[in-house]
């Protein structure tokens, strides 16, 4: 049976314990909405906190922070690495990219201070983003931004950053393929209004080998013949044309196919795709071969094609 003496239990809970700054909600949906709670448990070595600032990583957007009562809210805005896509199909190139709320907690109480944000829809499931936090004090600050690097956890830092990782939505596929030297990450497809003829899709590509490669075709299901396209901007005009002989991957290259540059078209489609569907494919590579994939069909809104 475990005991505890009067006097030990006194000394535990006198004694100041260094829990981390966490995210009250540690994991959550690529393509989704995302409500982030920052939970302060404590004060610096018993000082009141007077600021508690997040940096929001790449792929977070549209981020919005809550009102808290008797603090003062401050944003910093900056552009994003690139556009992503939001609802509706909406393109957002620039963000929220680091909130500050100023006040005072006493340093015996806890505390949470939250924002809302989007989880872009290219983010890889399986991996994990990083908030940064400096939690200020009368006396002292706290720095919790240590990410771990590769073999270590988080519990094998001294400040660790919070962390929060990123789950596949319902139904969506392995993300990540691989034949020989080629890796094929997180492929997907837009889904289609009734009636449409053609569909996009698009995927990360790497060459990890010492020889150049090329992708040169493919099947996808549901549709009558896959093509590779590209599109590029010629005088303030969009324009599309097919790629007969392919997309070359250098050694140690990564090619991402995505809206408004280099992507697959599927062509004569047989049906709507729709959302939260799993497609099967095959794509050809002139020295890997064939490789059998599946494509996770996401909303509408990554921008139209017409032929």
């Amino acid at each position: 049976m475990f005991t505890l003496s009067l006097s030990a239990f006194a000394a535990a809970i006198a004694t100041p314990a260094r829990a981390h700054v966490t995210l009250e909600q540690q994991e959550a949906t690529v393509g989704k909405s995302y409500k982030a709670v920052l939970v302060v448990p404590h004060g610096c070595n018993g000082s009141a906190t007077t600021s508690i600032t997040v940096r929001i990583p790449e792929g977070v957007i549209a981020v919005k922070p809550m009102p808290k009562p008797g603090w003062t809210v401050e944003i910093a805005k900056a552009k994003y690495d690139k556009a992503y896509t939001f609802m509706h199909g909406i393109k957002l190139s620039e963000g929220v990219r680091e909130i500050t709320w100023k006040g005072k907690l006493d340093g015996a109480h806890f505390d949470e201070f939250a924002f809302l944000g989007f989880l872009a829809d290219v983010l890889p499931a399986g991996s994990t983003l990083y908030f940064p936090v400096v939690q200020e004090c009368e006396r002292g600050a706290e720095r919790w931004i240590e990410i771990p690097e590769a073999g270590q956890s988080s519990h094998d830092l001294k400040s660790p950053a919070p962390a929060l990782h990123l789950a596949a939505a319902k139904g969506v596929p392995a993300t990540t393929f691989r034949i020989g030297s080629i890796v094929v990450a997180s492929p997907y497809l837009r889904a289609t209004p009734p009636g449409a003829q053609v569909a996009g899709g698009y995927m990360t590509l790497t060459n990890t080998g010492s020889t150049t490669d090329r992708l040169t075709g493919g099947t996808l299901d549901q549709v009558r013949r896959l093509e590779i396209h590209e599109m590029t901007m010629t005088d303030n005009v969009m324009r599309m044309r097919a790629m007969p002989n392919g997309i070359e991957i250098r050694p140690g290259e990564t090619i991402e196919l995505k809206s408004g540059g280099y992507h697959i078209m599927g062509m004569e489609l047989q049906g709507s795709f729709t959302e939260g569907q799993i497609v099967k494919g095959t794509l050809q590579f002139e020295k890997a071969g064939t490789l059998d994939i599946e494509y996770a069909v996401r909303p509408i809104g990554g921008g139209g094609h017409r032929h």
